[in-house]
């Protein structure tokens, strides 16, 4: 056994914490979807092994995707940066006007040909982090100037967050804040990143001004569908009479954790999954904790915050600026989703569409999301081979 984990380190390279948390992530996705995916699977009237083998090819694709980009020298990510953001404004655009609604929201593109659909802001999170992080390495000599430095960083932040915000909400606010954090780490003057936050906080506050004083028939798009989902989630917590229509999955959601209590261990034991309407995707969560518990819960959650730790050191240890942001900046965007998809299954969030990185039922999020990884593993390679070569 020794010797067949000494050949795979061989061939992984990188940091084998990450690694580690890579697969230990995957299995508990093979365990969480094969026991939330029964009821889809008897609707479907399809085996309930199918969606498991379905997830199982997509985390091997994943695998295969995140072997090949932790390869790469991380320094060619920066010229890459550029092509991919170019390529998803477009894509971005076309996403909101050029395609049909699916759950009340366009948000996917079917490629042609091979009928697979993708979600465009799932490119476009990619690009922006590897572009923010090439443009604040490239300005840290005059880091501190607004107009040389902070304006041209920030306009590609802007535009990006602006074309994924009408139809999710929830990734533009994620990629915004990771946007900040990364900018604050590279530097960027505090008194840039305060006149940033207040804009943000006004630009919020003029947003919910107009989402509750103006009349209802005056709000189009998704804003409606936003409205709801905040005064739900303010009367939740007021105390106020649950609607149980409206607050249908959360109540699902509480009944799944009261069902898991301290600590359990009952894989696909799960009753909850034939009443959470996407207990495989975004409530993910709440049926791992229902069948292990609250310390079931406990140790995914310290995985995604060791994965965090684990990128910072990489970043510390990064011989150069672009391979630190990129290692602290991807790392930041995976927790802080994996953070605020925990909050909204546990109900300390309103209800959002954010899925858990590696573990929920999924497709471009899955393969993207293994990218970001394999990126991260490419800057520890190179600290590694950095390490080496150093004279003693």
């Amino acid at each position: 056994m020794s010797k067949i984990t000494d050949i795979i380190w061989s061939y992984l390279r990188g940091d084998k914490v990450v690694w580690t948390i890579v697969f230990s992530l995957f299995i508990v996705s093979m365990l969480a979807v094969y026991s939330a995916t029964g009821t889809l699977a008897y609707a479907k009237e399809v085996s309930s092994t199918y969606y498991l083998f379905k997830q199982i090819t997509l985390a091997l694709f994943g695998l295969a995707l995140m072997y090949v980009f932790h390869l790469i020298d991380y320094r060619y990510y920066s010229r890459i940066s550029q092509i991919l953001w170019v390529i998803s404004i477009p894509l971005l655009i076309y996403t909101m006007f050029g395609t049909q609604s699916t759950n009340d929201a366009n948000r996917w593109i079917r490629l042609p040909f091979v009928g697979l659909t993708f979600q465009t802001s799932d490119l476009a999170k990619l690009a922006l982090i590897m572009l923010l992080a090439r443009q604040l390495s490239l300005r840290q000599e005059n880091i501190g100037d607004f107009r040389q430095s902070f304006v041209p960083t920030l306009i590609p932040v802007v535009v990006t967050c602006m074309l994924i915000a009408p139809e999710n909400l929830s990734t533009a606010l994620i990629l915004f804040c990771t946007a900040v954090l990364v900018m604050f780490i590279g530097r960027i003057p505090i008194r840039h990143i305060a006149l940033l936050t207040g804009a943000g906080l006004l630009a919020a506050g003029i947003f919910l001004a107009v989402l509750f004083l103006v009349p209802e028939s005056w709000l189009t798009g998704r804003m409606p569908t936003w409205k709801n989902r905040i005064e739900n989630y303010i009367n939740q917590i007021s105390g106020a009479p649950a609607d149980l229509e409206e607050d249908y999955q959360v109540t699902q959601a509480k009944i799944a954790i009261a069902k898991g209590g301290l600590l359990k261990l009952n894989p696909g034991g799960s009753d909850q999954r034939n009443f959470l309407p996407q207990a495989y995707n975004d409530f993910i969560y709440v049926i791992i904790i229902e069948e292990y518990g609250v310390l079931g819960g406990a140790v995914l959650l310290f995985l995604y915050l060791f994965l965090l730790y684990r990128c910072i050191r990489i970043a510390i240890d990064a011989p150069k600026v672009f391979g630190a942001l990129l290692a602290v900046g991807l790392g930041f965007a995976l927790v802080i989703q994996a953070m605020v998809n925990m909050a909204v299954a546990v109900n300390l969030f309103p209800v959002t569409g954010v899925t858990l990185p590696l573990v929920s039922m999924g497709g471009s999020s899955v393969i993207f999301t293994s990218i970001a990884f394999g990126i991260i593993l490419s800057v520890s390679r190179s600290v590694q081979d950095e390490a080496q070569t150093e004279p003693a």
